[in-house]
Protein backbone atom coordinates (compact mmCIF):
# COMPACT_ATOMS: atom_id res chain seq x y z
CA UNK A 1 0.00 0.00 0.00
CA UNK A 2 1.34 3.81 -0.63
CA UNK A 3 -0.10 6.98 1.12
CA UNK A 4 1.43 8.90 -0.47
CA UNK A 5 -0.21 12.39 -0.80
CA UNK A 6 -0.63 12.03 -4.37
CA UNK A 7 -2.28 8.62 -4.85
CA UNK A 8 -4.69 8.95 -7.58
CA UNK A 9 -8.60 10.07 -6.92
CA UNK A 10 -11.35 7.07 -7.55
CA UNK A 11 -13.35 8.28 -10.37
CA UNK A 12 -17.09 9.70 -8.95
CA UNK A 13 -19.86 7.15 -8.23
CA UNK A 14 -17.21 4.32 -7.03
CA UNK A 15 -18.64 2.90 -3.64
CA UNK A 16 -16.60 3.78 -0.89
CA UNK A 17 -15.87 0.31 0.40
CA UNK A 18 -14.95 -1.29 -3.26
CA UNK A 19 -12.09 1.82 -2.60
CA UNK A 20 -11.34 0.83 0.73
CA UNK A 21 -11.06 -2.85 -0.88
CA UNK A 22 -9.02 -1.55 -3.80
CA UNK A 23 -6.51 0.34 -1.46
CA UNK A 24 -5.42 -2.91 0.73
CA UNK A 25 -4.35 -4.90 -2.77
CA UNK A 26 -1.12 -5.93 -3.27
CA UNK A 27 0.22 -5.50 -6.83
CA UNK A 28 -0.44 -9.27 -7.48
CA UNK A 29 -3.78 -8.97 -6.15
CA UNK A 30 -4.35 -5.55 -8.48
CA UNK A 31 -2.79 -6.99 -11.42
CA UNK A 32 -5.37 -10.03 -10.83
CA UNK A 33 -8.59 -7.52 -10.28
CA UNK A 34 -7.83 -5.73 -13.52
CA UNK A 35 -7.75 -8.82 -15.47
CA UNK A 36 -11.45 -10.34 -14.06
CA UNK A 37 -12.76 -6.66 -14.42
CA UNK A 38 -12.05 -6.68 -17.69
CA UNK A 39 -13.16 -9.95 -18.23
CA UNK A 40 -16.74 -8.81 -16.73
CA UNK A 41 -16.86 -5.74 -19.41
CA UNK A 42 -16.03 -8.45 -21.89
CA UNK A 43 -18.44 -10.52 -20.64
CA UNK A 44 -21.34 -8.08 -20.42
CA UNK A 45 -20.31 -6.72 -24.54
CA UNK A 46 -19.01 -3.58 -22.99
CA UNK A 47 -16.05 -1.65 -25.01
CA UNK A 48 -13.07 -1.41 -22.73
CA UNK A 49 -12.78 2.21 -21.10
CA UNK A 50 -10.98 4.96 -23.44
CA UNK A 51 -9.68 6.68 -21.17
CA UNK A 52 -6.12 5.95 -20.87
CA UNK A 53 -3.51 8.35 -19.47
CA UNK A 54 -0.36 9.34 -21.06
CA UNK A 55 2.67 9.11 -19.81
CA UNK A 56 2.68 12.35 -17.59
CA UNK A 57 -0.71 12.46 -17.19
CA UNK A 58 -2.83 12.76 -13.74
CA UNK A 59 -6.41 11.97 -14.54
CA UNK A 60 -8.34 13.29 -11.41
CA UNK A 61 -11.87 12.63 -11.91
CA UNK A 62 -13.84 11.03 -14.94
CA UNK A 63 -17.46 11.60 -15.00
CA UNK A 64 -19.55 9.95 -17.83
CA UNK A 65 -21.87 12.38 -19.75
CA UNK A 66 -24.65 11.83 -22.43
CA UNK A 67 -22.58 11.99 -25.97
CA UNK A 68 -19.29 12.31 -23.91
CA UNK A 69 -16.91 11.49 -21.24
CA UNK A 70 -15.90 14.76 -18.76
CA UNK A 71 -11.99 14.23 -17.63
CA UNK A 72 -10.23 16.09 -15.51
CA UNK A 73 -6.32 15.63 -15.40
CA UNK A 74 -3.06 17.58 -14.29
CA UNK A 75 -0.25 17.28 -16.42
CA UNK A 76 3.49 17.11 -15.36
CA UNK A 77 5.84 17.96 -17.93
CA UNK A 78 9.13 16.11 -15.97
CA UNK A 79 11.67 18.62 -17.56
CA UNK A 80 12.76 20.14 -14.37
CA UNK A 81 9.91 22.66 -14.63
CA UNK A 82 8.62 24.67 -11.16
CA UNK A 83 5.26 24.91 -12.49
CA UNK A 84 4.17 21.36 -11.70
CA UNK A 85 1.68 19.72 -12.55
CA UNK A 86 0.01 21.80 -14.27
CA UNK A 87 -4.08 22.55 -14.70
CA UNK A 88 -6.17 20.95 -13.50
CA UNK A 89 -7.69 21.21 -17.47
CA UNK A 90 -10.71 19.80 -18.17
CA UNK A 91 -11.56 18.15 -21.42
CA UNK A 92 -14.25 16.45 -23.22
CA UNK A 93 -13.35 12.51 -24.59
CA UNK A 94 -15.80 11.50 -27.17
CA UNK A 95 -14.67 8.24 -29.24
CA UNK A 96 -14.75 8.97 -32.80
CA UNK A 97 -16.26 6.29 -35.41
CA UNK A 98 -13.77 5.30 -38.61
CA UNK A 99 -15.10 3.92 -41.82
CA UNK A 100 -13.34 0.39 -41.12
CA UNK A 101 -15.36 -0.16 -37.99
CA UNK A 102 -12.56 0.80 -34.99
CA UNK A 103 -12.61 3.96 -32.89
CA UNK A 104 -10.76 6.29 -31.30
CA UNK A 105 -10.63 8.80 -28.78
CA UNK A 106 -11.00 12.11 -29.54
CA UNK A 107 -9.97 14.90 -26.29
CA UNK A 108 -11.71 18.02 -26.83
CA UNK A 109 -9.61 20.35 -24.37
CA UNK A 110 -12.42 22.87 -22.94
CA UNK A 111 -9.94 24.65 -20.13
CA UNK A 112 -8.30 25.34 -16.73
CA UNK A 113 -10.93 24.02 -13.62
CA UNK A 114 -11.17 24.74 -9.94
CA UNK A 115 -11.64 21.68 -8.26
CA UNK A 116 -13.30 21.53 -4.52
CA UNK A 117 -11.93 19.82 -1.96
CA UNK A 118 -13.89 16.91 -1.30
Amino acid sequence: MNDAPNKPTPPEGVPDQLVSDLNQLTAEEFRKTIIHAQELLNFQNEEPFPIEPKPGDDILKVTERDGYTEVVKQIFCGEDCGDCPHGPYLYHVEQEPHPDGTETSYWRFIGEVQLDDE
